[in-house]
């Protein structure tokens, strides 16, 4: 530690790195807002659907406009609004947007069923960018003005199935049934000794379970589908290893290369349009499982906490989008594997062809040789009978100076002249040959 007497060590002239003080606020981003009771919350997350940033900041500044506000700056794709009749909180996330509406009921304002939602302009919800994923109304009231026994009451007279735990180490209480009425879910929190910050950081674990969850069953449906797409693409791959079992022609070997490179395609084009939304899938659960334990909850009697809820409900579609995704990634695997055997037979019998080819390729040169020998005997032969010719007929213009007469020496000169042919030939062999030889 410095001597605290000693002045101030600063960076001075040491260069900055241009994101060091984003993600260093990275960090402190997304603060839960203070509350304290009575309090209500009405919360909506909308999917994107393609609209961007711009226009959700125009239609926010719409409703800081209509009450005379400046719309603060969107710092790192959130920020808060308070029109002093109510708290809007938006933030942008990768693939939803949400917006939060707190307020302090008044005296006259009895019915909790529209949460903050009488406070906001009429027709400015209905304007919001994007389809809408989650709605819930989250009500925090005190133990003293509404005790949890009468609550606990209530759901247990009406039949229905309802969740309930003691939540911040029995600080508060958490009340829902998950459910949808009128297209909102609804939660109910009495407090009994949070503090405003542990309110508000309660409330806002409640609202990410609720949109994190909902979330992460968007690949239940894509896990039906490709589970369909699966079962059939296994059948038919089964099928496929039977027929390449009883190929017996290179013909039926390379359609049924064809049949396993489509259907490896078809694998692949499902593979590429779900890993992200199995992948989303499993980020989600795991922020909800956080959020839940988070929340310390104790268990009320007769009825289960969130987190057993989660378990029972959440947790088998996820694994069913795990064993999928695992499901399809082992068949695109066995398809490759298939192919490249596949592959390997015909490249094997493609070899073997080759190398039939070359055997007669070669027997065709051996015969060729044959030949050719045969060709180069006929040559000496017309040689030595041209050439013979030619000396025949030097001896006649010679005979008056010759001892003996032009027949014998034509005679003699025939396998002179034979023998002279057959040792030039085999001499150009052999020149050819070592010349191969050196190449």
């Amino acid at each position: 530690m410095p001597d605290q007497d000693s002045p101030a060590r600063t960076l001075g002239h040491l260069p900055q790195h241009p994101l060091r003080y984003k993600l260093n606020n990275e960090v402190h981003a997304r603060p839960p807002v203070s509350l304290t009771h009575p309090k209500r919350v009405s919360y909506l997350a909308l999917i994107h659907d393609g609209t961007t940033e711009d226009g959700e900041l125009q239609q926010l500044r719409a409703l800081a406009d209509a009450f005379a506000r400046p719309l603060p700056e969107a710092d790192g794709g959130h920020l808060q609004l308070d029109v002093g009749d109510f708290l809007l909180k938006w933030e942008r996330h990768n693939e939803f947007s949400s917006y939060a509406f707190f307020c302090t009921p008044r005296a006259d304002e009895t019915d909790a069923r529209h949460g903050a939602l009488p406070r906001v302009p009429p027709g400015w919800l209905e304007a919001l960018p994007g389809s809408v994923i989650v709605a819930t109304h989250i009500e925090l009231q005190s133990t003293s003005a509404l005790g949890p026994k009468s609550v606990m009451d209530g759901l247990i007279s009406s039949g229905r199935q309802g969740v309930a735990a003691q939540v911040a180490d029995g600080a508060a209480w958490v009340f829902t049934d998950f459910m949808l009425t009128d297209g909102w879910s609804r939660y109910l929190v009495l407090d009994e000794r949070l503090t405003p910050r542990q309110a508000g950081r309660t409330v806002q674990r409640l609202l990410e379970i609720e949109t994190y969850r909902v979330m992460a069953l968007l690949a239940f449906p894509v896990a039906k589908d490709v589970g369909r797409l699966l079962g059939r693409a296994e059948g038919e791959l089964a099928d496929l290893m039977d027929s390449m079992g009883t190929a017996t022609t290179p013909e039926d070997e390379r359609n049924v290369l064809s049949h396993l490179t489509r259907l490896a395609a078809e694998v692949e084009r499902s593979v590429a349009r779900s890993t992200f939304r199995f992948g989303a899938a499993q980020a989600y659960y795991r922020l909800v499982t956080s959020r839940i334990g988070e929340l310390r909850e104790q268990r009320v009697e007769s009825f289960p906490t969130i987190g057993e809820f989660m378990d029972r409900r959440l947790a088998p579609a996820i694994n069913t989008c795990e064993a999928i995704a695992r499901r399809q990634e082992e068949l695109s695997g066995r398809i490759a594997r298939n192919s490249q055997l596949l592959r390997t037979r015909v490249d094997i019998e493609l070899e073997r062809q080759n190398q039939e080819l070359l055997g007669q390729m070669n027997r065709r040169a051996k015969l060729q040789m044959r030949l050719q020998e045969t060709v180069e005997g006929l040559s000496i032969v017309a040689i030595t009978y041209y050439a013979s010719q030619l000396v025949q007929y030097l001896a006649k213009g010679l005979h008056a100076w010759l001892p003996v007469s032009p027949e014998a020496i034509t005679a003699i000169s025939i396998p002179v002249i034979a023998g002279l042919a057959a040792l030039g030939l085999r001499r150009m062999r052999r020149k050819l040959a070592a010349e191969e030889g050196t190449h």
